[in-house]
Order: structure tokens, then sequence, then C-alpha cells
């Protein structure tokens, strides 16, 4: 795969009242056009900050990063993010909260009949076509942050970053739309960074999962390879010796190589 976005040589410090803050040092990933990365750590990491830089909304203290050839410096509709608090317009309905985006990047050079198949195309990818004109407050918290995601996916981005998309939700829903993501994914072929602390959707999700250090000057500390062929199936990996390795190599990096502060005082 073609290497698509790359991270070189990123630092990031925060000035704080308490002088300098280094939150990120020497970050070199690169990502190839159609992997799956995840980001996982303890809390304090840097992992927001990093898919933060990566989207455009922070400017590193030092080094840069390159998507398809161009250094981002802002903000583009290449890259596109999901948070996890949907940020869904509580007056629009679902079609029209997915439709204000398919606007905003393909308005000056589309008809609005081409906007409005846009709009329907990335709803029913998510499965939701019935619910179209519902609003917010009509749908669930599941189907809510589905409509987020197919808002980020209406814009035909390069690049998908998600921010614990799933991190509000009950585990069952979380289930689900861990599932209807890897065959979106499969679908669409996009390239995808997510930032998560559950191990077991890290490794049902990813190509690749970059674990971090703790902060404060967190780093990479490890990449893990997910070997595991595509398309996954949650139940059968259940008895996958290598989808168990996966999942015993994070637990190891996390809870001894890099156990948790906080855990250790209160030991």
């Amino acid at each position: 795969m073609e290497k698509f976005v790359s991270i070189e040589n990123v630092g990031q410090t925060f000035r704080t009242r308490k002088g300098p803050f280094v939150a990120l040092r020497d970050i070199n990933l690169q990502i190839a056009q159609g992997e799956f990365i995840t980001l996982i750590g303890h809390s304090g990491c840097g992992k927001s900050t990093l898919l933060n830089l990566v989207a455009g909304l922070a400017t590193p203290t030092s080094g840069g990063l390159i998507c398809a050839g161009r250094e981002i410096s802002g903000p583009g509709p290449e890259r596109a993010v999901v948070f996890q608090n949907h940020s869904l317009l509580p007056w629009m309905t679902c079609f029209d909260n997915v439709h204000i985006g398919v606007e905003r990047v393909f308005g000056g050079k589309e008809s609005k009949a081409q906007l409005k198949a846009r709009t329907h195309d990335a709803l029913a990818l998510v499965g939701l076509t019935h619910a179209e004109g519902k609003f917010p407050h009509e749908i669930s918290g599941g189907m809510k942050q589905r409509v987020g995601i197919a808002r980020a996916l209406a814009m035909a981005p390069k690049v998908l970053l998600m921010d614990e998309p799933f991190g509000a939700l009950d585990a069952l829903t979380r289930a689900h739309l861990q599932d209807a993501l890897l065959k979106i994914v499969e679908r669409t072929r996009s390239t995808v960074v997510m930032v998560t602390h559950d191990v077991d959707e890290a490794v049902l999700l990813a190509d690749r999962i970059v674990m971090m250090t703790n902060g404060p000057a967190a780093t990479i500390g490890e990449i893990l390879s997910v070997g595991l062929p595509r398309p996954r199936d949650r139940v059968a990996l259940a008895e996958d010796k290598d989808y168990h390795a996966c999942r015993t190599a994070v637990l190891d990096f996390l809870y001894r190589k890099q156990r948790n502060p906080a855990l250790q005082e209160a030991a």
C-alpha cells in the first residue's frame, strides 16, 4: 500500500501557567492508503492531541505532517473527524445534518440533485435511510453516532479520523457499530486513524495498533501489526489464537511496560 499520511519528528508543547507542558515528542509514523490505524494508551498519553494534529485542528511545535503529498497546515475536506460527541444540530433532521456538510464541500461544483444523492447514499451506508426525516431527540445514541459517521463519509474524505466514537455507548450498541464500521471501511476502502481505550476494539478493527507511552512527553512505544484476515467476524475471532496473541501483546504493553501511574500510586 502507498504511504498516504506521514508524521515526521512531531512534537507538541503547550504553554501553561506553570510553564511549558510537553505533550508529545518525537512522533514518527507512516500510514498507508487504505490502512486502519488505532491509537491506544493510558489517559494523558496524547492520543487525541495527535489526532487533532492530523486533523489540522492544532499546529505542532516541531516537525511536520503530510497528507496525500501536501503539508497539513489546517483543517481540510480530505480529512473528516468523528468525535465521541456526535455534535448534531438539534433543530435539523438527520438528512439535513449530513446535507449541511455535503453542501460545504461540494456545493460549488455539484447540482442540488447530486448533493441530495450524496446525502442519501451516506445515510444508506450507515443503515439510516428510514430515519432521514427524524430529529436527533427522536433517535438513540447509537443512531446519532451513525449520523455523525455518515456526515463524515458524505464528504468523501481521504482520511477518516475518529476520536473514541463509541466510547459513550453501551456495550451492545458499541459492538453493532464496530461491526458496521468494519463493513463501511471494507466498502469505501477509507484510510482510518482511530483513538480508543478499548483493547478488544483496537484488535478487532486495526491493521496496526500504535501504542503510546505515558505522558507527559509521550511518544510511540510500540507498533503492533494485526495480521488477522479480513473480513473479520467477532464471533469467529473469539476462538482465534492470533487474535488472543495480539490482545495479550497490547495488554502486556499497557499494564506491564506502561503501567498507569495512577494505578501504581493506588497499589
